[in-house]
């Protein structure tokens, strides 16, 4: 086998890991929020709201937190940070 072929190779096989990374990564799943954790968003951005489905009174986004206090169908409340900073409601499943 020639030095370039197995060049080639090399730079093929690394190309398939590569890739292979990168889908995983690109994979994983949102989680939902456990009591007493201070859990990070993972969605874009994540409604806050007065009430399950309630009014909305702000928005948390990518990478900022939420201290879950409640867990309720679906809803969890607790003390939103970031750009929101009060309790509310959000929708669970949305956490990294």
């Amino acid at each position: 086998m020639t030095a370039s072929r197995t060049l080639l190779r090399v730079a093929a096989s690394a190309c398939v890991l590569v890739t292979a990374a990168t889908a995983a990564a690109g994979t994983a799943a949102a989680a939902n929020g456990t009591v007493g954790h201070r859990e990070t968003v993972c969605a874009q951005d994540l409604y806050v709201r007065t009430a399950p489905g309630g009014a909305w009174t702000g928005t948390l986004y990518t990478g900022q937190t939420f201290t879950v206090e409640r867990v309720q169908s679906g809803w969890v409340y607790g003390f939103a940070y970031g750009d929101i900073n009060r309790h509310g409601w959000v929708q669970d499943g949305w956490f990294c």
